[in-house]
């Protein structure tokens, strides 16, 4: 009923609303760039040990699985026509990617050793595309109509809900399997800058 309620005010205000909110959709690759260049810069209070480095590798690689499992759904780096997407991950949560994002530069950030900067850049993560969504959403609703607001309706916007029956078929996305993986090979560059500051300080600690 609440989401009912969101829809019918919207159609009245998304205009205004909509124009306010596409920066932020704009600058969404800005908003969450402090921090994880503070990520890298910064040298204070490190735990250096494997088992921090080992933990943010495997939240940055559950990250980019999730990307990539998006893109073979959404495909839209992948030059197709774009359509509704519920499926794969979509069939759970509306918004993969953006959760995808959120663990890979969390995990950038504890590779980086600065475990105490990792509930930040959480937040910041969680700030940034909750007002990005919010433009994303009345697009959709304007672009597909009735059909995204009934999935509005069903799936949760951030904690996936895991239904007993899916009738999600991923035998026939296993063809975007490859493309994904290239579409969203530079998600790697992230890792870089962490790991040239490790190299740095580690010929500075010799």
């Amino acid at each position: 009923m609440v989401i009912g309620m969101t829809v019918t005010s919207t159609k009245h205000t998304n205009g205004n609303m909509g124009d306010g909110d596409r920066i932020w959709y704009k600058l969404r690759g800005m908003l969450v760039a402090p921090v994880y260049l503070l990520s890298i810069f910064c040298t204070y209070w490190e735990i250096e040990h494997w088992s921090i480095k080992t933990l943010g590798l495997v939240i940055f690689l559950v990250g980019l699985f999730l990307r990539i499992w998006s893109q073979m759904h959404l495909r839209y780096r992948l030059k197709e026509s774009k359509i509704l997407t519920s499926t794969g991950p979509y069939a759970y949560v509306r918004n993969p990617i953006y959760i995808g994002n959120s663990l890979i530069l969390t995990g950038t950030t504890i590779f980086s050793e600065l475990v105490w900067l990792t509930p930040i850049m959480i937040a910041t993560c969680l700030i940034a595309y909750s007002l990005v969504v919010r433009y994303e959403e009345m697009h959709l609703m304007k672009k597909y109509g009735t059909p995204y607001i009934e999935y509005l309706q069903g799936v949760p916007r951030w904690i996936p809900r895991f239904p007993l029956e899916s009738s999600t078929d991923e035998r026939m996305q296993w063809e975007y399997l490859l493309p994904s993986i290239k579409a969203e090979a530079h998600i790697l560059l992230l890792l870089i800058l962490p790991l040239i500051k490790e190299l740095i300080m580690g010929r500075t600690h010799l």
